[in-house]
C-alpha cells in the first residue's frame, strides 16, 4: 500500500524562496547555493514570477528560516568566500524526480499553468521530451498518494486545462481571478530573453561579490 505524502502548508513568502531556489539549481548551478543577496535579488525579478514581489532582506531571511524548521531547505559554507549560501532539500524531503521538480516549480513560480505552457516555460530547468510526457508527470503528481498538483475546471472558450500546486493549501480561483487569453508567442520569447538577461545579471553580480569577499572588501 502507497504511503499518502502529507504536505506542509507554506505562506507566499516561503513559496516564493523555496521555488527560487529549486529554480536556480537548475538554471545557474555555477552559482548554487546561493548567497542572500542573489536570492533576495532573484525573489524580486519581474520576468517568470507571478506575482511580482518586492522583498527585502528581513523577509526573506524569515522565510528561510521558517523552510529551515520544515526541513525544506540547509545551508551550506564552504571554498574562499564564508558568506552563508542556500540550498533546498526538496527532492530529499519529498521522494520526486527532476522533471516532477521542474513542474512543481513552475507553478509555485508562475501561478496555475497549463500543459502546454508548462512544456514551453520548463526548458532551462528540464527538457520534455513532449506535451504528454508533461501530462504524464501532471497526472502522477495528481494521485491521492502524490497530492503535488490538481486540475483547476476547465474555463469556457480554453481548450486546455490548467493546474496549480497544492504547497499553498487549497485555493478555489474564481474566474475573475483567472488569467485572460494566452500570450502571444512574441511575448513569451520577449519574456524569455529578459529571464536569460536577469540570470546573466544574476551571474555577474554573484561572481563580483565573490571577487570583493577574496579582495576584502
Amino acid at each position: 500500500m502507497d504511503t499518502i505524502i502529507n504536505l506542509p502548508i507554506l505562506s507566499a513568502e516561503e513559496l516564493r524562496v523555496l521555488g527560487v531556489l529549486m529554480e536556480k539549481s537548475k538554471t545557474t548551478p555555477d552559482y548554487y547555493p546561493m548567497t542572500m543577496n542573489s536570492l533576495t535579488t532573484a525573489c524580486n525579478q519581474k520576468s517568470s514570477r507571478k506575482p511580482v514581489v518586492d522583498y527585502d532582506e528581513e523577509t526573506v531571511i524569515s522565510a528561510l528560516d521558517s523552510l529551515k524548521k520544515k526541513g525544506l531547505i540547509s545551508t551550506a559554507t564552504g571554498g574562499s568566500i564564508r558568506a552563508v549560501k542556500y540550498k533546498h532539500n526538496f527532492a530529499i524531503v519529498f521522494p520526486v524526480v527532476p522533471a516532477e521538480v521542474a513542474v512543481i516549480c513552475l507553478l509555485i513560480l508562475r501561478g496555475p499553468q497549463t500543459p502546454g505552457e508548462i512544456n514551453t516555460n520548463s526548458g532551462r530547468m528540464y527538457e520534455f521530451e513532449s506535451i504528454e510526457e508533461v501530462q504524464s508527470v501532471l497526472e502522477k503528481l495528481s494521485q491521492p498518494e502524490t497530492p503535488f498538483v490538481k486540475q483547476l475546471p476547465r474555463r469556457s472558450g480554453q481548450k486546455e486545462v490548467r493546474f496549480m500546486h497544492l504547497l499553498g493549501g487549497e485555493v478555489e480561483f474564481a474566474e475573475e481571478e483567472t488569467p485572460q487569453e494566452p500570450a502571444r508567442k512574441s511575448v513569451g520569447e520577449l519574456e524569455a530573453r529578459v529571464a536569460k538577461l536577469e540570470a546573466d545579471y544574476l551571474a555577474l553580480k554573484e561572481a563580483l561579490d565573490k571577487l570583493m569577499h577574496e579582495l576584502g572588501v
